[in-house]
């Protein structure tokens, strides 16, 4: 491919003519999709699961950051279509590849849906093609597992074909900053790659921030994460360290954000949720472990973060003791499933091992959750309770885990027995009153 036929892909790219495709079509890829739709691009998404293919083709979202009026309106504009065929591709100039990257039960990265979406898009790689990988995973990974799968085409990167790395940073249930406004990061395998890249992603989002490699793309992710995580995992060992010491550590922590400067207010929690936080960090460690280097203060905060539902159960524990209750038998209620407030996302949740810990424990748990009506674990399943209040007041325990603003908290705390409250969601309210244990 010539500097002349470069510039005309940019300049097809920028005239929002080329036709682009989305790989995966889940909590990253849907929004990415309606954002390059919206910016005027011809968008296909292509996933596996026919069960989004058809929910998209009927003009449905199943993402609540995507309202499914947007959707349908895209579909019959002719502007965003959905298919499981990989074919897609082959008419397609631009790719974003958007899959999960979760990690295996040996703590080791799973990067099968990467490799799989890039050997079923291989076949369709022709010449002035682009194609950027948005899943979140350890430094090299673009460079090292990407390219030769792509190069095995015989077209050589920087000239027919462009490779990019650039890190999705979707925060489910934010509306400040959302996929089209939150600055968006691109690294290229090549100075060509790179300007490809940053003119199609130019096309539809605010702001884009060009780096030096894909490697400092893929790395800046994990830093932004592993920030994170760490100092979660600080405010949590410092929540146990209160607690030891008697002291409340919610009221430790808002006099210290009242300091204007050299501080950042982090709060506990019953553990790590989401895809990101609790999963990202972990790639970078797995990767140093192969270069013989212990990243010390990920696997710490690691290690104090997955322990915290343990700590939230052995609260509960002393909670019913000191009412005379065993837990074996004892009726707890959890309130809230989903990760973070006001989502519908289980991914991680650390209620999902609050649950386990007190039905290993013999408790009779119920939980509910205004955004998701029923879980299906692999040890268990249940169905959100339909009347919360009624539930709390036939409960020994209320486990507060996730704080959604949907449920009216006065009201709970008239209506429980006992509330063990790891989210602060009481606030003043439950400092010092009789029936509450705080984190």
């Amino acid at each position: 491919m010539s500097l002349r036929d470069k510039n005309a892909l940019i300049e097809r790219l920028s005239n929002k003519e080329s036709p682009i495709a989305i790989l995966g079509l889940g909590y990253v890829g849907l929004p990415l999709a309606v954002v390059f739709a919206e910016a005027g691009f011809t968008v296909v998404g292509v996933d596996p699961d026919e069960n989004k293919v058809a929910a998209i083709q009927r003009g449905e979202s199943y993402v609540l950051d995507v309202k499914s009026e947007t959707v349908a309106r895209l579909v019959k504009d002719g502007k965003l279509r959905a298919t499981s065929d990989f074919a897609a591709v082959r008419e397609v100039d631009a790719v974003s590849i958007c899959v999960p990257t979760p990690l295996r039960k040996t703590g080791d990265p799973d990067l099968s849906y990467i490799i799989s979406a890039t050997e079923s898009m291989a076949p369709y790689l022709h010449p002035g093609m682009v194609v950027v990988l948005e899943s979140t995973t350890y430094p090299g990974t673009t460079r090292e597992l990407i390219l030769p799968k792509l190069l095995a085409s015989g077209l050589a990167v920087g000239e027919d074909f462009f490779l990019a790395f650039s890190p999705e940073r979707v925060d489910p249930g934010r509306e400040d900053y959302t996929t089209i406004n939150t600055p968006k990061v691109i690294g290229g395998i090549t100075s060509a790659c790179q300007e490809v890249a940053v003119a199609w992603y130019s096309g539809a989002l605010q702001k884009v921030v060009p780096v030096s490699s894909a490697e400092v793309a893929e790395m800046a992710k994990l830093l932004e994460n592993t920030f994170r995580m760490i100092n979660i995992g600080l405010v949590n060992e410092l929540a146990i360290i209160c607690d030891r010491l008697g002291v409340d550590v919610w009221e430790v922590i808002d006099a210290a954000a009242t300091k204007p400067f050299g501080f950042m207010k982090f709060t506990p929690g019953p553990g790590l949720g989401g895809h990101c936080i609790p999963i990202d960090p972990l790639y970078l460690s797995w990767k140093l472990r192969s270069l013989n280097y212990t990243a010390r203060f990920i696997e710490l905060a690691s290690e104090i973060n997955t322990g915290m539902p343990r700590f939230v159960v052995g609260k509960v524990q002393d909670a019913l003791n000191n009412l005379g209750k065993a837990v074996k038998g004892s009726k707890v209620l959890v309130l809230g499933a989903a990760y973070k407030p006001n989502i519908d996302d289980l991914r991680e949740s650390p209620s999902l091992d609050v649950i386990g810990l007190l039905k290993q424990k013999g408790a009779q748990v119920s939980y509910h959750d205004p955004y998701i009506a029923h879980i299906e674990h692999e040890d268990w399943d249940m169905d959100s309770v339909p009347d919360v209040m009624q539930a709390a007041r036939e409960a020994d325990c209320v486990v507060i885990v996730t704080n959604h603003s949907d449920y009216d908290y006065p009201a709970l705390l008239q209506a429980a027995n006992f509330i063990v409250d790891t989210r602060n969601a009481l606030g003043v309210a439950g400092r010092n009153h009789p029936k509450v244990e705080r984190l």
